[in-house]
């Protein structure tokens, strides 16, 4: 069978979306023994940025200091495409408490593989792609939603229609 990984071409268009807001991207489809991680992204913001946006992964480890210098900020980012027919919320009920431990554990395992980041500021980011299968009749695509950015690859169009910035955070229950 000849389909294009649809998934993956959602987490594209994220990326190169990210990356024109200026994130730097350290890592696509990370994995540990607990998950997957589809998008690490880094912003090296003006002072005070990274804290307005981010939260620290760990307060036990980096207590807030008027000197502090980092404003780094880490984004783990969860990707959700989904065509019209298989809607779950728009993939937003694919995040479900186990789904955001399995990340946070993840994210936890990264940030042990690199040490050096383990004091930025740290959020998960839920990305919401719409695809739809381009028709040779299909002369528009509609949509009630304005989208963050739009590509075409592998016979589909692609809309990140949603960003949703901290979308859950590291107060989960890891038990």
């Amino acid at each position: 069978m000849n389909f294009p990984n649809i998934g993956q071409l959602g987490e594209n268009l994220v990326a190169q979306w990210l990356q024109s807001k200026g994130w730097i991207i350290l890592h696509r489809r990370f994995s540990s023994r607990w998950g997957e991680i589809d998008i690490i992204a880094q912003h090296d913001g003006e002072s005070g940025t990274a804290q307005e946006h981010g939260e620290n992964f760990s307060q036990a480890k980096r207590p807030a200091t008027a000197n502090s210098t980092q404003h780094s900020l880490l984004a783990f980012v969860e990707v959700k495409t989904r065509s019209s027919g298989s809607w779950d919320a728009g993939g937003k009920s694919a995040i479900t408490p186990q789904k955001q431990a399995k990340i946070w554990r993840t994210a936890g395992m990264f940030l042990a593989q690199y040490p050096e980041k383990a004091d930025y500021s740290c959020r998960f980011d839920v990305a919401i792609v719409y695809c739809q299968r381009v028709s040779k009749n299909l002369t528009v695509v509609t949509s009630t939603q304005e989208a963050l950015t739009t590509s075409s690859a592998a016979g589909y169009n692609f809309r990140l229609q949603e960003y949703i910035l901290a979308a859950f955070d590291s107060s989960i229950d890891n038990g």
